[in-house]
């Protein structure tokens, strides 16, 4: 299969009639909103965040995937824009990656997703994950410029050295995208500090030393951590890299205000479709990734009621 590049968005190009909540973000945070909505219920706090990679197995394939999230429980989709050295992911995810890439995904094709996903869910908040050079090669500001334009919520960019971090941070702000950030076992006061000055949305705590889907996870220490990141950080701390199962996202789920899970998801989309006709598999895909995805919402739903982050606030 092959894919035909679109152009990089042209926000002067858009018509004058088109619904402005088709397009680009509101003033108003879809990503805040998105936390406060949890936030009010009675139980199900946490808020579920899946991750998949565009364009895997297929590009036909995952805005109806995303569709299927949000049905099965998400409350935020992140996005992953296909690389080619993925160094902070582990082989699942560089799998997807490289499938994707394999196709002719590229960042442009990536941002044309998102504007399809917009035509029919205007509420949804996407953050697009991924690494410097796609961006690097678009250009800051066309890129800012662009995402915006198709309805972006929030980027998360993991290779930024942190001297660019404020600027980057600075620009996508400007365009109303809210600036997602890692915070990691090793990060140390100051550059939780730093991060706290400049972070929007939420922040990503990284439960495991390593790569992506690795790794055993401490509850305990998890907990410890993020206690320390809230003394600084006043948006919610979600936590992702090895959660596996509905246990391990419920433990987390009773510490955190968002639990991020990408490995095994693309996991179980995988097998699903694996030796499937290409006419069935955007079906078999969207069925399967919101089949497991259920199972993750049931478990979070479950745990009792506490206060959350939303935004600058506490809701109790």
């Amino acid at each position: 299969m092959t894919l035909t590049t679109p152009q990089t968005p042209d926000v002067s190009s858009t018509p004058s009639s088109a619904p402005a909540a088709s397009v680009a973000s509101t003033s108003t945070s879809r990503i805040a909103a998105a936390f406060a909505r949890r936030a009010q219920l009675p139980k199900g706090r946490p808020a579920l965040i899946p991750y998949v990679t565009a364009g895997d197995p297929s590009p036909t394939v995952t805005v109806p995937v995303m569709h299927a999230l949000v049905a099965a429980g998400a409350d935020i989709l992140e996005l992953g824009v296909p690389f080619s050295d993925p160094m902070a992911d582990g082989p699942v995810i560089q799998r997807a990656s490289e499938r994707a890439l394999a196709l002719g995904v590229g960042l442009r094709h990536v941002l044309a997703m998102v504007r399809e996903f917009r035509q029919t869910d205007t509420t949804t908040p996407v953050v697009l994950m991924g690494y410097a050079n796609p961006i690097e090669r678009m250009g800051q500001a066309t890129f800012a410029a662009a995402a915006q334009e198709v309805g972006v919520d929030g980027v998360l960019v993991v290779d930024y050295p942190p001297e660019e971090t404020v600027e980057f941070a600075a620009l996508l702000a400007q365009h109303h995208i809210d600036p997602i950030f890692l915070l990691a076992p090793t990060s140390t006061t100051e550059r939780i500090q730093a991060i706290a000055s400049i972070a929007k949305g939420y922040v990503y705590y990284v439960s495991l030393k390593g790569v992506t889907g690795a790794g055993n996870i401490d509850v305990q220490e998890v907990s410890e951590r993020i206690t320390t990141i809230r003394k600084h950080v006043l948006v919610p701390v979600g936590v992702g890299f090895g959660i596996r199962d509905a246990a391990s996202a419920a433990a987390l789920g009773a510490v955190a205000d968002a639990v991020v899970i990408g490995s095994k998801l693309i996991q179980e989309i995988e097998a699903a479709v694996a030796g499937v006709p290409a006419e069935q598999l955007a079906d078999v895909a969207a069925r399967a990734a919101g089949d497991w995805l259920r199972t993750i919402r049931h478990a979070l739903d479950e745990l009792p009621p506490r206060a959350v982050i939303t935004e600058t606030r506490i809701s109790a």
